[in-house]
């Protein structure tokens, strides 16, 4: 997908505005711009996703799409996957003849490699995927160094899920298997699992959390990618439990398995009364396990709504004629996530120009930017304008003859002609 998008070339939005030196009272400039590369970044594997956010994921290609050199600091619970993508990377670095460093790998236990990485005066910018704990601070060593940097965080989301009368009404067998399977995907270790659940109180509603609880008694402990996911998960779950909610299903380990990373699925029942009253059920509980907040009115829901942290996505259940009554819940939503999905589930990200995978802080550090998409780029790169440059000082993007056949703005209209003809 980024080798079309760098193929193509008009991703740099190039913009030409011409000079009219005749202009009255005072003459008009030439003026040119386009997106450049901001220069070296650092990209930080993630736990959850030895492939697809790791050493040769999303944040690696866009970054080097962009232009810029990559060094990858590899997530110590993966080290030989690591070695694997990044000698392939390095192979395929020597075969287009690129320059040597534009793409390292390096290793370190413990903070240190990271927070040297990211206040080394030469990095432009950093990737990471993982925790609001390790993103904060990351983006507090950016913040600090004398000349800051952008730090690109996709941190914590409980992805919330609005279920709707009238669609669990019509088809809440299909809802809760839904839910079900989204839920205990990887083992509830996506990043946007749907761990909150917000229906109205009725006996469909509860009909549909009996169904559900059903399921995933039957869904049996798994491994986690490592130890540390798996115990972070159940000293979570027991924090949760802790709160007096009610324990629809209990998240019980299991038999430990190899490396002791087992987890089985959990579900909680509150009202929504409690979630607003209680902080901590609006932190995220990563791991295959949900609360259902049981709301007694429309209003609840939109109070719920309004009360959300920044997420990754929201999804709504509705039936047709159910949307026009809620459009409130629809507006506090689009306020505070990335990706408002209907009648689907949050899990399966799909990699294409108009995906978002962001949203408002804490789901990510940067709410105007994507990690997944082809508009993952511009978070490596900067704008820069050239001011009455002579055609042979500039780069091949913004001279007349256009000729590397780009879509330009030129003087507000689009084309492709080279400037006078």
């Amino acid at each position: 997908m980024f080798a079309d998008l760098v193929a193509d070339g008009s991703w740099v939005d190039a913009r030409i505005d011409q000079a009219d030196p005749g202009r009255s009272p005072l003459p008009k400039p030439g003026t040119r711009s386009m997106w450049v590369p901001l220069g070296p970044v650092v990209v930080f594997g993630a736990s959850n996703f030895p492939l697809a956010f790791s050493v040769a994921g999303g944040d690696t290609a866009s970054a080097l799409a962009a232009g810029n050199p990559v060094i990858v600091k590899a997530h110590p619970a993966h080290p030989g996957t690591s070695e694997i993508v990044a000698e392939a990377v390095a192979a395929a670095v020597s075969s287009c003849d690129m320059p040597d460093g534009v793409f390292s790998l390096l290793y370190g236990v413990g903070n240190e490699l990271g927070a040297t990485l990211v206040a080394h005066p030469a990095v432009r910018a950093v990737g990471f995927t993982g925790s609001t704990t390790g993103g904060r601070a990351l983006m507090d060593i950016a913040a600090a160094r004398p000349e800051p940097i952008p730090v690109y965080a996709e941190m914590g989301s409980q992805n919330p899920v609005f279920l709707l009368p009238k669609a669990i009404a019509t088809r809440g067998d299909a809802i809760a298997k839904g839910l079900v399977g989204s839920l205990n995907l990887g083992v509830g270790q996506f990043c946007t699992n749907p761990g909150l659940v917000f229906a109205l109180a009725g006996a469909d509603t509860d009909r549909l959390v009996d169904d559900v609880a059903k399921q995933l008694q039957d869904v049996p402990a798994a491994a986690m990618l490592t130890r540390n996911i798996a115990d972070a998960y159940r000293s979570g779950a027991d924090k949760v439990e802790s709160t007096g909610l009610d324990t629809v299903v209990a998240p019980q380990p299991g038999e430990a398995g190899p490396g002791g990373a087992h987890a089985a699925p959990g579900l909680f029942r509150t009202d929504v009364a409690t979630f607003l009253e209680r902080p901590e059920l609006r932190h995220e509980l990563f791991g295959p396990a949900a609360v259902v907040c049981i709301a007694e009115s429309p209003e609840q829901l939109v109070a719920a709504a309004a009360r959300l942290e920044g997420q990754l996505t929201a999804t709504i259940h509705a039936d047709a004629d159910e949307w026009p009554g809620h459009a409130e819940l629809v507006t506090e939503l689009s306020a505070r996530v990335g990706r408002l999905i209907a009648n689907g589930f949050p899990t399966g990200v799909e990699v294409c120009s108009s995906m978002v995978h962001g949203g408002p802080y804490p789901a990510s550090s940067a709410a105007g930017s994507t990690s997944v998409g082809t508009r993952a780029i511009y978070r490596f790169c900067r704008q820069l304008c050239y001011q009455d440059l002579p055609d042979a000082a500039l780069p091949p993007e913004l001279r007349d003859e256009n000729p590397l056949g780009l879509w330009r703005l030129v003087d507000g209209k689009v084309t492709r002609d080279a400037l006078g003809s």
